[in-house]
């Protein structure tokens, strides 16, 4: 029997889901020993480094994958095979091209890009990551094209190659710079090189799934008029994808102002710290941000499944199918973010000893605001990713700026304040996202005929991880007190101790979700294996 576009959706979002899981957790195994390596001036370069970087990267190819998935998957459902070609071809010299002007104007102009964020360190690591600015352009053609074709593995195989990659050049680059005695900045910039390896070891990947993509049998070919010339097609695709750019390009160039905001404001408002001083105070920071992104790993892979999912069944007319993925994918992102938000913010301590042996509290309070932020980061994401799916890509283009103008507005303030200082940033980020949502929700409300209902999705989710915070947060705290006589109080036994708080959560929520029917068989019959799976929980009709 022939699977239905949610099934479809599901099944893509399920290995993008388990890809993006490990991704992170590689992505930390990276991260903490470099973290543990650099003094909190490095992480501050290094992550000064990769917000240039991630700007840079993000105008170059944010649009692309969404534009080229959502555009392929049409032409596909419609039988337009010579259509599907065709937009592979154009989108692939062009971004050959943009990636290569985007990569000689972050390596000409490191510098000038380091002096703008107030952090005249960060040049070294700019120029190392030139490089893979060009391989993520030729990188976001491939998985666009793939995704189009609702075929998930060739993102969550390259994504995989990337992370191991980056982990293993980066943390022995980190480690043998480290043994020669270079300057921390250094050190950082070196670290950074495995992501450049990372990604250009994904382009001959890519290449070769395309290839065995295109070698399955196609849809009776039913282009009933001639194809459109070159222009024409590169013109339909920057018609999509510009708007789809700009939105995610608002988010890389208010992390960009912010840091550079951040940065300044430290150096010249009331707490005037030296450069040095203020690089070490965003060090601290990038350690509560390494793990507010992990929630958003659940997340970005359902976003980006829907779009084409979508998209398709929107083009066959099917909009009642449309509601279910769109509800369906909220729902999802619900049940993911929402625990993972609480659990954030009521064992940020523990977590950031058992990490970085970090208990300061000015790390502590900064991990509880952005804990609350990452539920509200996602919820932008999903949402946003629904109005695009939709055709409203040109919504974010409102909400976006409000957001940003608020964060910064924000950050400038409080990041000056001498009760506040870099607790201004992250205070900044909660209230964007906030934000963002709400107005996102309001637009799919108003815009999109057949939404999504989202008091059905969001109720049970919040009084199940509610309880299951409570229930991590006392249960470690009890096994501590039991177990610090012989563990002691140290980062091993915080480590062994959250570790099990962790695991009772996971309990706890589990048997919440399934006796209070917030997870039903209609959501399991979706799942891969999900009657299977059902059955084994127990979960009724």
């Amino acid at each position: 029997m022939q699977e239905s576009k949610e099934q479809k959706y599901l099944k893509g979002a399920a290995i993008l889901a388990a890809a993006s899981i490990f991704v992170k957790i590689i992505g930390a195994i990276y991260k903490i020993p470099i973290f543990n390596i650099l003094d909190d001036e490095g992480r501050g370069s290094f992550q000064v480094t990769y917000n240039v970087y991630t700007l840079i990267l993000t105008i170059s190819t944010a649009g692309v994958p969404a534009a080229l998935s959502r555009l392929v998957s049409s032409a596909n459902a419609g039988g337009k095979t010579r259509l599907v070609k065709k937009y592979f071809s154009t989108a692939l010299p062009a971004f050959l091209i943009i990636g290569l002007l985007a990569m000689l104007a972050m390596f000409i102009f490191a510098d000038s890009f380091a002096r703008l964020m107030n952090d005249s360190l960060a040049a070294p690591g700019i120029r190392v990551l030139a490089p893979a600015v060009f391989f993520a352009c030729v990188i976001s053609v491939y998985r666009g094209y793939a995704q189009g074709h609702e075929n998930m593995v060739p993102t969550a195989a390259s994504q995989v190659v990337e992370v191991i990659s980056k982990a293993a050049f980066g943390i022995a680059v980190a480690m043998w710079l480290t043994s020669m005695n270079y300057a921390t900045h250094i050190v950082s910039a070196g670290a950074i090189l495995g992501v450049t390896v990372g990604l250009g070891l994904c382009v001959p990947l890519l290449i070769w799934y395309k290839r065995k993509i295109d070698r399955k049998p196609a849809a009776t070919a039913i282009d009933p008029e001639e194809v459109p010339s070159r222009l024409k097609v590169f013109g339909h695709l920057m018609k999509v994808s510009i708007p789809i750019t700009i939105s995610a390009s608002f988010m890389a160039i208010m992390t960009f102002i912010d840091t550079a905001v951040v940065l300044g404001r430290l150096q010249t408002g009331a707490l005037m710290l030296t450069e040095a001083a203020a690089r070490a105070e965003f060090g601290i920071y990038t350690l509560a941000l390494t793990v507010y992104n992990l929630p958003l790993a659940l997340v970005v892979p359902v976003s980006i499944s829907i779009i084409p999912a979508i998209a398709a069944a929107l083009a066959t007319g099917n909009n009642g199918e449309a509601r279910n993925i769109m509800q369906s994918s909220v729902k999802l992102v619900n049940l993911l973010a929402m625990p993972a938000a609480a659990g954030l913010m009521l064992l940020a301590t523990p977590i950031l000893v058992a990490l970085y042996d970090d208990s300061r509290q000015l790390t502590t309070t900064i991990m509880i605001v952005l804990g609350a932020a990452s539920f509200f980061a996602c919820m932008q994401y999903i949402t946003t990713a629904i109005l695009q799916a939709n055709g409203h890509e040109r919504v974010a283009l409102l909400t976006f700026p409000i957001g940003a103008a608020l964060k910064i507005l924000l950050a400038y303030i409080l990041a000056g304040n001498a009760n506040f200082g870099i607790i201004g940033s992250p205070v900044g980020t909660l209230a964007c996202f906030i934000v963002i949502s709400l107005l996102n929700i309001a637009f799919i409300f108003a815009r999109v005929k057949d939404r999504p209902k989202f008091g059905r999705v969001f109720v049970k989710p919040l009084l199940c991880s509610a309880a299951m915070a409570g229930a991590a947060h006392f249960s470690y705290r009890l096994i501590f007190w039991l177990a610090s006589g012989i563990l002691g109080t140290g980062r091993f036994a915080v480590t062994i101790c959250l570790a099990v708080a962790i695991l009772v959560g996971i309990v706890a929520y589990t048997v919440l979700v399934i006796l209070s029917r917030t997870v039903t068989m209609e959501d399991m019959r979706f799942v891969p294996k999900g009657k299977k799976l059902a059955k084994y929980l127990r979960i009724r009709e």
